[in-house]
């Protein structure tokens, strides 16, 4: 999923990894195997988020996928493999409330 850049700032607050960007070379390929998402890199290798349905508890929130791993300690190069969820979920403040600055 992509998101908006609110969900992006509470992403990183929620989970270290940095964003990779929308100009990056290799983006049209990782697009082309995944499709349209928010990429974060991390120490864990290539990850996206996808909505959790929490409509009963009124939280939204989002769980991190890994879809590619380092394949060397240097973080030089990534593998991509299966979708693998992993045990990071993201909570979003409601897109209203965080633009108006309400928490």
């Amino acid at each position: 999923m992509r998101l908006s850049p609110a969900r992006v700032e509470q992403t990183l607050s929620q989970f270290e990894a940095r964003v990779l960007p929308d100009n990056h070379p290799s983006m049209p390929k990782i697009r082309e195997v995944w499709g349209d998402h928010t990429y974060f890199l991390a120490v864990n290798g290539l990850n996206i988020v996808e909505p959790l349905d929490r409509s009963d508890s009124g939280v939204q929130a989002a769980t991190v996928i890994n879809v590619a791993s380092w394949t060397d300690g240097q973080e030089t190069s990534l593998s991509p493999h299966a979708p693998e969820p992993t045990e990071v979920v993201v909570e979003f403040v409601p897109e209203d409330e965080s633009s108006t600055g309400v928490h």
